[in-house]
């Protein structure tokens, strides 16, 4: 008896044991690092862009109406109605926040007719919905129809200031029953004047530089179709500037019609047939677009366009500072960070990840902008990351697997990771990097290779960023 109780004594300290030495991710650093400053220094403001990063900065805070105010345009279709309760981790200008404000929508009454969809919670991501093809007349996937098209969650129907607008909520319990729907979290915007002012030649040099490896990885950039230059926005890269960035945003995600997108946005199926109803058309009343500039009014900031001042308050914002990193309730040693920043590349992720993918061109806008390295840990290029990670959305040139390499930095501070917020585990995000077809599965390989204490390293390094 007493033999079998010392084996059983001596598996339990071994499990201890094991669950004490596992690797850990550290998880998200509460300390204030200071993300969300502007990157102007308001002594060396030569042009006077520090009141216009102010001006941004309270727009993008606005709760948007349909009519009867001030700031009109909400709707017919939309995911939010703030830009800041999607960008909003660890500040203004960053990812999904803790709580999603998205779960409170129908009974606040921002959309109080509509039916809240099953993967809205309100501990989970903020999420945008796309059907990556169009279903045919028996509910089927019909996949010689792609769609892609954002799915919005929310109606202005029933709102008081919504007029006789009527709309029905997309099927998503249809498009879920035959698993034809992918989600998207918000990316944040920290740093992404930086991102702005890398010229093309800068990125091609360093692309260059990234394809002497021995890890599988190519990687190619997406372009404009206009002019043909690199575009560098978005999950796959798909937008070449924070103003066309921005008004996507305010017309996809919002449903406000502006300069750069001056229509209302139907659903894409909507696109395919009749489009939105007259009822819903023109709910301001003031005709469109219904963003405009603002010519009479005071001070200068004032008179631009909210979209535009989106557009700045983007631009000018700081990129995050990377802090220390406590784990446990410890605080884990520089000597383990640096550790882990070391295997980071010696494994092979600064392939893509790249502590910076060059310098920027002298800046127009401010001199904070020019002539800085952006220490994003990203080369702003699009990789095939294979099976496990595809959402069968093309963008511009990229594909149903590829994705831009996510920058990095402020990731310490960032709740929900990957392009669909599935999990807010590092540990399983990196091991989501491999599946068949993947530039990444080599490089998971050799993280799988290292040693418990040395994987522990490079997690801390991460939540360092």
């Amino acid at each position: 008896m007493s033999k079998i109780r010392n084996a059983s004594l001596f598996l339990a300290l071994l499990f201890v044991a094991g669950a004490v030495s596992a690797q850990t991710d550290p998880g998200v650093q509460s300390a204030n690092r200071g993300t969300g400053a502007t990157i102007i220094n308001p002594s060396n403001d030569p042009n006077g862009f520090t009141a216009f990063f102010n001006d941004g900065l309270n727009r993008f805070q606005e709760v948007e109406t349909v009519s009867n105010s001030a700031n009109t345009g909400l709707g017919p279709r939309f995911n939010s109605n703030q830009c800041s309760s999607c960008h909003a981790q660890p500040a203004v200008g960053g990812s999904g926040a803790a709580a999603n404000p998205q779960s409170q929508f129908i009974s606040s009454g921002v959309a109080p007719n509509d039916t809240m969809p099953s993967f809205i919670t309100a501990t989970g991501p903020t999420l945008e919905a796309r059907a990556p093809f169009f279903l045919d007349s028996n509910g089927a996937v019909n996949t010689k129809a792609p769609n892609g098209g954002v799915e919005d969650l929310f109606t202005v129907t029933g709102r008081s200031d919504a007029g006789n607008c009527s709309l029905a909520q997309p099927n998503f319990a249809a498009y879920l029953a035959v698993n034809d729907l992918i989600f998207r979290i918000p990316t944040p915007v920290f740093g992404a004047g930086l991102i702005e002012n890398l010229d093309d030649s800068t990125l091609l040099a360093n692309q260059a530089t990234n394809l002497v490896n021995s890890f599988g990885i190519a990687g190619t950039f997406n372009h404009s179709g206009n002019d043909g230059t690199i575009t560098r926005f978005g999950w796959k890269a798909q937008n070449k500037s924070l103003h066309i960035f921005a008004g996507e945003a305010y017309n996809v995600e919002m449903g406000i019609s502006n300069e750069l997108f001056p229509q209302d946005r139907p659903l894409p199926e909507e696109e395919q047939s009749t489009g939105l109803p007259a009822s819903c058309l023109n709910l301001t009343g003031t005709g469109y677009p219904e963003d405009t500039s603002n010519p009479t009014q005071t001070t200068n900031a004032a008179v631009l366009d909210d979209v535009s001042a989106f557009a700045n308050f983007m631009r000018f914002l700081a990129p995050p500072p990377p802090g220390p990193v406590m784990l446990n309730g410890a605080l884990v040693a520089a000597s383990a960070i640096a550790d882990g920043s070391s295997l980071f590349s010696s494994i092979g992720c600064a392939t893509c990840h790249n502590p910076s993918p060059g310098t920027t061109q002298v800046s127009n806008f401010a001199p904070a902008l020019g002539n800085v390295p952006v220490n994003a840990f990203s080369d702003l290029e699009i990789h095939n990351m294979g099976t496990r990670l595809a959402d069968n959305v093309s963008q511009g040139g990229a594909g149903g697997d590829q994705f831009r390499t996510a920058p990095l930095w402020g990731l310490g501070q960032r709740i929900f990771l990957l392009h669909d917020g599935r999990t807010t585990d590092l540990y399983t995000a990196i091991e989501d990097h491999k599946s068949s077809k993947s530039e990444a599965s080599t490089v998971v390989g050799n993280f799988n290779k290292l040693t418990t204490t040395q994987q522990q390293e490079l997690l801390d390094f991460l939540r360092s960023l």
